[in-house]
């Protein structure tokens, strides 16, 4: 183990907020009110541990499944582990919880008034994810997308004070549309994990078969479903991305971001001629803060 892993293993509160960092949009970024930064970095910490819980990828050791009063034995079951986090996550509520990770989110959660709700809708999605592998159609995945990616818009919202009802409804459009672009950029690690997040009745469409996702390369069929995916997210994408300019000041900034992100994760994606299973095409600091300023601009 590196010593980088070493301490994320003594210190899973650290090592699951140190994945910030790479993700898609800016999560709490320096420009913000040190107490919205606060709020949101703790927000990103359950939403975060939650993923890893689901996808096998907490720090090893088992500190974790310690924290939430669970044996090795029973560790090595995901869903027992999501059960004793959503129990754990009620007490943010109500009492104390155990982990630290929870014990931080329990002021967020008394400051902006938050509720269970979209904390529970992340639970549900990791736990639909050790039992549904297959989306026969689009619209099954946006159901998806709305326990998985819209509760995190809803609370960003609800930490900065500026939930409306309209807003509510772009911010899942866009929350739903970077889960696709994560979807795309995955596709290789997701299958890795037998999952499939691209549509079946879209792959049969372009007559794509789950062996062709397993390829190093993609070929034409693959490459053509991308684009029809990753042109979805785009007018998702263009669709909430009003949003950004009904609020003001630094919400302004951090909205433009999540969409910049997008936009400029499928830039990448179109970059590398919708050839993602190599590994996820990212992209860089310039085009992302290009797209920044086209979405502050309104121009996207």
């Amino acid at each position: 183990m590196t010593g980088t892993g070493t301490a994320r293993a003594l210190d899973p509160e650290r090592g699951t907020l140190d994945k910030a960092a790479g993700e898609n949009f800016p999560v709490a970024p320096f420009f913000l009110p040190r107490a919205w930064r606060t709020d949101l970095m703790a927000v990103y910490g359950f939403a975060r541990l939650v993923d890893d819980i689901g996808d096998g990828d907490l720090a090893p050791g088992g500190a974790d499944a310690r924290l939430l009063g669970l044996s090795p034995e029973e560790a090595e079951d995901r869903l027992v582990l999501l059960d004793a986090f959503e129990a754990d996550l009620r007490r943010v509520f109500d009492s104390t919880p155990r982990h630290p990770l929870l014990r931080r989110l329990q002021p967020t959660v008394r400051r902006r008034s938050l509720t269970p709700e979209p904390f529970l809708g992340l639970i549900a999605a990791n736990r639909q994810d050790q039992l549904v592998g297959r989306y026969e159609t689009y619209e099954d995945l946006l159901a998806y997308c709305e326990l998985s990616a819209n509760p995190v818009g809803r609370l960003v919202l609800a930490v900065t004070g500026a939930s409306t009802p309209e807003r509510v409804r772009r911010s899942d459009m866009i929350c739903t549309a970077l889960q696709i672009v994560e979807h795309l950029q995955d596709v290789a690690e997701d299958l890795a994990r037998d999952r499939v997040y691209l549509p079946a009745a879209d792959m049969k469409r372009f007559h794509v078969q789950e062996a062709d996702l397993a390829a190093g390369s993609a070929g034409a069929s693959v490459r053509a479903l991308i684009a029809y995916e990753a042109q979805r997210a785009r007018d998702l994408l263009n669709e909430g991305a009003p949003l950004v300019g009904s609020v003001h000041g630094r919400l302004k900034l951090l909205l433009a971001g999540f969409v910049a992100g997008g936009r400029a994760a499928l830039h990448a994606i179109a970059a590398a001629e919708f050839d993602v299973l190599p590994g996820p095409p990212k992209p860089g600091k310039v085009r992302l803060l290009r797209e920044a300023g086209v979405t502050l601009r309104g121009e996207g």
